[in-house]
């Protein structure tokens, strides 16, 4: 059992910059791969960024190439998403998510594949 808990969102400018986090409990935290995954109603949750369970891969959805980076400190139990250039279209609930798999079996980037998931927090970036 791992319980993830977001936090950094909020609201900001098209433009500005959000750093959010997700600290996780336990004592497994390395043996987990990390995902960011983001929601608005009526839509499908939508792949963001993933990194690997020492950290030394990481993926990124097409939308946010370039400007989200995914990073995690396993001293710390906390993955972090750093959003800059942050455009409307970024708005959404972003949630946390721990897969047990690594690459060998998934994808990272499908929802289906996370094991545990966060509250979510929500990122509204105004024009």
């Amino acid at each position: 059992q791992v319980q993830l808990v977001e936090s950094g969102g909020g609201l900001v400018q098209a433009g500005g910059s959000l750093r959010l986090s997700c600290a996780a409990s336990g004592r497994t935290f390395r043996s987990y791969a990390m995902g960011w995954f983001r929601q608005v109603p009526g839509k499908v949750r939508e792949f963001v960024a993933a990194i690997s369970k020492s950290g030394g891969s990481t993926y990124s959805g097409d939308p946010v190439k370039g400007r989200f980076t995914i990073s995690r400190d396993n001293a710390k139990n906390t993955v972090y998403l750093q959003m800059n250039s942050l455009k409307p279209e970024d708005t959404a609930r972003y949630y946390c998510a721990a897969a047990r798999f690594g690459t060998d079996y998934v994808t990272l980037r499908e929802s289906y594949e996370y094991d545990f998931w966060g509250q979510g927090t929500q990122v509204t970036v105004s024009s």
